[in-house]
């Protein structure tokens, strides 16, 4: 209780800390809004010059984009700064999280909370609300289960691409640009319809970073519309335990690996 209570702490300090600084929180508030917003206006620009994009039209388009959008903002919002961990290591600063008796992931993750990223949230729960009330959805106590399924899985899974690729960077230390590929990539991705990807995609974003299951393949089933089989919109949960495994192997080898920052 006392750990728990001690996390929070620091999380309140950050958010008032944050909040201090009233103009520029505003502004950050505002870009991050702005961001997606113009990433929701992508989707309407290609829909005004097409009816209908890899089986979808323009409303379940906006389904699948508001679902994956809410999940990557809130692990963005929870885990996003464990980005950070590459500056920790030129600086040494990693070296001062050993010295205190909690775990080294869990004090990444509850050292900051990026608050500004709330407005970037309220896109894609806005465009998620819109989605769910603008296509013709047979709601029923599995198909809630579902959408509880999807949201719940979707964070999980992409919490843990941030892990993987903070995990990663014991080796890398300089390779942002690499791991932002499957980080980010793989948020840009599970925008998008999974049917349009070359085969090449499909394999890097279906099965080994499965983004495809943080929003398109159980949105398919919860349109009635599954891919393949029904039943492959409820794998989201085996998808997430998958990378989650992936990603605390990395971790715990980087951790290992870890030799300190030696200043």
């Amino acid at each position: 209780m006392a750990d728990v209570s001690a996390y929070a702490a620091v999380l309140a300090g950050q958010a008032r800390a944050q909040r201090s600084y009233r103009t520029n929180f505003a502004i950050d508030l505002i870009s991050s809004g702005v961001v997606g917003l113009v990433e929701l206006a992508e989707v309407w620009i290609l829909f005004h010059n097409v009816t209908v994009l890899g089986g979808l039209t323009f409303t379940q388009m906006i389904l699948v984009f508001g679902l994956a959008d809410v999940c990557y903002s809130v692990a963005d919002l929870v885990v996003g700064h464990v980005d950070r961990l590459p500056r920790y290591i030129r600086t040494g600063t990693l070296d001062v999280f050993y010295l205190r008796p909690q775990p080294l992931l869990a004090q990444l993750i509850f050292s900051d909370i990026s608050l500004r990223r709330i407005t970037r949230l309220g896109v894609g729960v806005a465009a998620a609300a819109y989605g769910l009330h603008a296509n013709q959805i047979d709601w029923s106590p599995a198909h809630i289960a579902l959408l509880v399924i999807t949201l719940l899985s979707g964070i999980a899974i992409t919490g843990a691409l941030f892990v993987l690729a903070a995990g990663c960077q014991f080796w890398l230390v300089d390779g942002a640009e690499l791991t932002n590929s499957f980080v980010y990539g793989g948020r840009y991705a599970s925008t998008q319809p999974a049917t349009v990807w070359p085969i090449g995609i499909k394999v890097v974003f279906g099965a080994i970073f499965p983004v495809a299951f943080v929003a398109f393949v159980p949105a398919m089933t919860l349109l009635g519309r599954p891919v393949i089989n029904s039943w492959i919109g409820w794998c989201a949960p085996l998808a997430a335990g998958w990378i989650w495994a992936v990603a605390m192997f990395m971790w715990r080898a980087g951790v290992r690996h870890y030799q300190g920052g030696g200043g």
